[in-house]
């Protein structure tokens, strides 16, 4: 998935002449915490509620207003990684989308992302999860993988965050396309592998919708 296939067009951006009443109203319109603020084609950054609060001014032009996050924008191509991790970065629930030209093309929230991301392979195919602990000087995914695929499984997915513990570690989250994980983690921990979590799936279709369809209103919400 790429920017360019997520952007939300339901939501509009604000333009430096709308006023704070404008602004506030199109928040609860569209249920956001934030609104892009666009000038001729270019982002000026984002306007909040808590913002416009604070200057205690409902007929304040946006043009006025010190915004945040004037460089929260990603390109058409970028992957749905680099935006979460730019929101992130930025602190925002939203992304701009700027086109080649650098000119704004429109906004995609992290509910836009996480409800495409419901929907991906990783996630809808049944399967177990594995936590590992490891120096980062010890990461392999191709060898995890090769012990992995030795017990007639797959690695459908992997992440991996530093520990906030200790910054010479990281935690390694596995999915993997089957239920029952005891030999592979036995096989894991035969060769070092400290493994810290294991969470097996309801196998019923009927409880992995059911859990989808929750997330799915939540996202809504």
């Amino acid at each position: 998935m790429i920017a360019e296939e997520l952007i939300n067009h339901m939501v509009p951006p604000l333009k430096v002449t709308d006023d704070a009443h404008k602004a506030i109203v199109w928040m609860e319109e569209f249920r956001c915490n934030f609104l892009p603020v666009v000038d001729e084609g270019q982002l000026l950054g984002f306007i909040s509620e808590e913002i416009i609060l604070e200057s205690n001014d409902i007929e304040k032009r946006l043009k006025d207003f010190d915004m945040v996050g004037k460089t929260c924008s990603v390109s058409m191509d970028s992957h749905f990684f680099d935006i979460l991790r730019v929101a992130g970065e930025h602190k925002l629930n939203m992304v701009a989308v700027l086109n080649e030209e650098g000119k704004y093309a429109g906004i995609i929230t992290v509910q836009d992302v996480m409800a495409s991301f419901a929907q991906t392979a990783s996630v809808q195919m049944p399967g177990g999860i594995l936590v590992l602990s490891m120096d980062l000087i010890d990461y392999s995914l191709a060898e995890i993988s090769r012990y992995v695929e030795e017990n007639n499984a797959k690695v459908i997915s992997s992440t991996m965050v530093e520990d906030p513990l200790d910054h010479g570690k990281i935690k390694l989250t596995l999915k993997i396309n089957q239920l029952d994980l005891s030999r592979i983690v036995a096989t894991l921990e035969r060769f070092g592998y400290r493994v810290i979590g294991r969470y097996q799936e309801a196998p019923r279709d009927d409880d992995s919708k059911e859990r989808l369809d929750m997330l799915m209103k939540y996202l809504n919400m």
